[in-house]
């Protein structure tokens, strides 16, 4: 039975669901194209209101911040109804639950929004934060740390499932306000918090978990620094060392001085430091191998949570490639086909392939045939930008890369500069890459991209170092030139000769 037995191949509907979050610094609205497994954000929008200031000196949200909280909401209930919305799912978070007016700010908020709004515990929080961490990295081996304005959450992460958390009043809009401003002061408060924390002896040797903007902002400034060549923040890795050099030195920067830098958002300028030094001191405390930054958080793990079962374990990179599939090639269905053509050649007694590999194949074949429509000398960098800027989760850079230029090469045999993303994947990947696009290349001039052709056509190893494509009888007058040729080159990427046999 084929592993994509059951999938659908008309296109996906549009059946967008809402997220509001109210947060300690900032309330946002997020609309998602549905409730999959790997949902797109259509539209995104966050209004600064800094709930959280003040609330752990004085106990209480900002009459300011209410007001501008309450406008923004009223527009996102308009927003959610114009993009067509049904369910509008709320959430608020520190701010919202420890303030003593908290309350009566959630009934006025429920109001505007005309929607009901969750105040989640510290111990929700830290949960939806790592459910989102797992939607997006399902192989998350960790602690998972969501940075909010006004609390840190941490949960460890292992094979898919949640262990040990904690919340920690450690959000850079708290620390401002218990230490006045001063970078000192809120050190010894964070080393205190942390020297309480055994979560983080947990952390030895394994990866830390990033969500929050603030962190996006660092690692989009490391980025930067080291003229990285894909500017995507999920699961960007910074070493430890990398990760406590950056932060340490951000956090003593001043808000002016972060002003004129271009790649911090600049409503962050005021609180970036004191993020950074949550970072760093967490650091201190513990020795990860890295750190990575997962864009999926609390919204995402919320939506993740809805999933049935069925659902939440399908694959997040395949469901995703699925859908472009579905939207852009000129056939799904001979995609599919691809990818069970492909596996004449790979596996056991074939050529080797692990399970990883396999994994991204089928994702390529999926892939392969999105760039169709522009103008040929422009199909191949077309889908070389959407496929590596895509907002695919479930895979880490080095594999982005390698479906990126897979399908570069298979609209460019020739092509080396892949947008100087090629030194982000190994030599022997990137030979990979090259060998599955000859593959793609020859499987689209018998095919024509059109379903039905490649289940009667074989393409096997021979003896011999041969390289056998078996065309039916029927079937001959597809042999030619281009044929020959391109069998000809795969086989010798393979240190084999081709050769076609017609049979019956």
């Amino acid at each position: 039975m084929s592993w994509h037995k059951g999938f659908r191949t008309e296109p996906p509907k549009y059946r967008p669901v809402a997220v509001v979050d109210i947060g300690s610094n900032s309330v946002r609205l997020v609309v998602y194209d549905g409730l999959r497994r790997s949902p797109s954000p259509i539209f995104n929008e966050k209004i600064l209101c800094g709930l959280g200031r003040g609330v752990a000196t004085k106990g209480k949200l900002p009459d300011e911040g209410m007001i501008r909280a309450i406008a923004a909401l009223k527009r996102f209930r308009a927003l959610a109804r114009q993009i067509g919305a049904k369910h509008v799912h709320a959430v608020a978070t520190a701010a919202a639950r420890e303030a003593d007016n908290g309350a009566q700010f959630i009934a006025r908020a429920e109001k505007a929004l005309g929607s009901a709004i969750k105040v989640l515990t510290g111990k929700e929080e830290a949960r939806y934060a790592a459910l989102g961490v797992i939607a997006g990295i399902p192989g998350a081996d960790g602690v998972a740390g969501d940075l909010g304005g006004g609390s840190l959450e941490l949960i460890d992460i292992k094979d898919g499932k949640l262990r040990e958390g904690i919340t920690l009043p450690l959000g850079p809009l708290r620390l401002m306000d218990l230490s006045e401003g001063s970078i000192d002061k809120a050190r010894e408060i964070i080393d205190e918090a942390f020297g309480k924390a055994g979560i983080l002896k947990l952390l030895q040797g394994r990866t830390f978990y990033a969500v929050g903007g603030t962190w996006r902002n660092l690692a989009k400034l490391h980025m930067a620094q080291s003229h990285y060549p894909l500017h995507v923040l999920h699961c960007y890795r910074m070493t430890r060392q990398q990760a406590m050099s950056l932060s340490g030195l951000v956090a003593h920067l001043s808000p002016v001085s972060l002003n004129e830098v271009r790649e911090v958002s600049k409503s962050r300028t005021d609180t970036m430091p004191f993020g950074a030094l949550v970072l760093e001191r967490l650091l201190t405390h513990t020795r990860p191998d890295a750190v990575e930054i997962s864009v999926y958080g609390v919204r995402e793990g919320l939506l993740y949570s809805k999933l049935p079962p069925r659902k939440r374990t399908s694959d997040a990179l395949l469901s995703s490639c699925w859908d472009f599939a579905r939207r852009y090639a000129r056939s799904p269905e001979h995609e599919l086909e691809l990818c069970d053509w492909t596996d004449q050649l790979f596996g056991p007694s074939r050529l080797a392939e692990n399970e990883a590999q396999r994994r991204l194949r089928y994702a390529a074949c999926l892939l392969a045939d999105i760039g169709w429509r522009a103008h040929p000398d422009y199909r191949a960098e077309r889908s070389l930008s959407m496929i590596s800027q895509a907002a695919f989760v479930g895979i880490d850079h080095p594999g982005r890369v390698f479906l990126a230029l897979t399908v570069f090469y298979r609209y460019d045999g020739e092509g080396e500069d892949g947008d100087g993303l090629n030194r982000l994947l190994g030599d022997e990947d990137h030979q990979r890459a090259h060998l599955l696009s000859s593959v793609f290349r020859l499987a689209y001039i018998l095919s024509a991209a059109m379903p039905g052709m490649l289940p009667k056509i074989q393409l096997r190893l021979g003896d011999n170092k041969t390289l056998i494509l078996k065309l039916p009888r029927k079937l001959a007058d597809l042999s030619g030139e281009r044929v020959e040729k391109r069998l000809s080159s795969l086989a010798a990427e393979m240190g084999r000769t081709g050769k076609v046999l017609i049979s019956g």
